[in-house]
């Protein structure tokens, strides 16, 4: 087995500061979106919800140009030929994600789930565990670039959390139904439940894709 190069682009210190910013706007959307939740389920005015809305989708717009730009220079800078479409899915998949983060925050404020006492605190931490899942696939992202070796570590971390968060997901879920609630307000509560929980979910599935390219670059 050949030992593979620690970082893939080598000496193009402007592709890798490009996905560098990509990343970190991944990083950012999750901090909003966690931001977010806190203040919705506190009681944040409209007002406020909506201002972090529209920072939510700055942060989406911005990562969807920065992918659009790293997709244009792989392709006419005819860079990394043999991994290019695995970084090309790599960096949908993360965007994907990020999409995601906007999605089920612009629906929360508009649906307006009423979020019993109960249930707030777990509300908060399930957003919590499904942040630190996606920024552990986003520092696994990060070592694939950099440091292939080191992209195994974070991935332990990705199942985790995943698992973390379905964990919550499961306890919230039978509080929701075994509580004196009418079922529409249960299974409001439960859709919205495992729409975090998916986000989680979404950041497991770019852990396993890139366990997959990790292995293909050490081949």
């Amino acid at each position: 087995m050949k030992e593979p190069k620690l970082a893939l682009f080598g000496k193009s210190k402007a592709m890798e500061a490009e996905i560098d910013d990509f990343l970190d706007k991944i990083s950012e959307g999750g901090l909003r979106f966690e931001q977010g939740i806190t203040a919705f389920i506190d009681g944040a005015t409209p007002e406020r919800l909506m201002e972090q809305a529209e920072q939510l989708r700055a942060t989406e717009a911005e990562g969807h140009r920065l992918r659009r730009a790293i997709e244009t220079q792989l392709y006419t800078e005819m860079l990394i030929p043999d991994f290019r479409a695995d970084v090309l899915s790599l960096l949908e998949d993360l965007n994907y994600v990020l999409g995601k983060l906007e999605d089920i925050f612009l629906s929360i404020t508009v649906e307006q789930p009423t979020i019993d006492e109960p249930y707030r605190a777990d509300f908060k931490l399930l957003a919590s565990s499904a942040v630190k899942t996606i920024e552990a696939a986003i520092l696994g992202s990060r070592a694939f670039f950099r440091n292939i070796a080191a992209v195994r570590d974070h991935l332990a971390k990705v199942y985790f959390h995943e698992d973390e968060c379905d964990q919550i997901a499961i306890g919230l879920k039978r509080a929701i139904f075994s509580a004196n609630h009418g079922l529409d307000h249960k299974i409001h509560l439960r859709y919205y439940v495992d729409k975090i929980d998916s986000l989680a979910d979404e950041a497991e599935e770019v852990g396993d894709w890139l366990a997959i390219y990790s292995i293909k670059r050490s081949l």
